[in-house]
């Protein structure tokens, strides 16, 4: 697990895409490395850097298991393997909770310190 930026201060109810914008504009910016890029989810646009689902076909991980079958289509491939990729993502941040209780609820502590 590596985490390359970290952007702390946003409330949580501030959608992803916005806070992507802030940490891009910020003099110390996000930037994605030339050649790289960066699974997003479907809130979000392909861009230079990142990549979305496709929208409107198969994608979440429990829509394959319930149906038993594999993807039938190239952006039902995708879908998959994005899911699968965001899913480890998700799991890492579902353990770091369980480690530091702390990141389970909101924190009153002064950010500016």
């Amino acid at each position: 697990m590596k985490f390359v930026y970290v952007l702390a201060g946003w409330e949580g109810s501030a959608s992803d895409s916005r806070v992507l914008r802030d940490a891009m504009s910020r003099e110390d910016s996000f930037a994605v490395p030339s050649g790289k890029y960066y699974l997003v989810d479907v809130g979000y646009t392909n861009g230079p850097g990142f990549l979305a689902p496709y929208r409107s076909t198969r994608y979440h991980l429990n829509e394959w298991a319930s149906q038993g079958n594999n993807p039938s289509t190239a952006r039902e491939l995708f879908n998959l393997r994005h899911a699968t990729a965001r899913n480890v993502i998700e799991r890492t941040f579902g353990l770091l909770k369980m480690r530091w209780a702390i990141l389970r609820s909101n924190s009153y502590f002064d950010l500016k310190n």
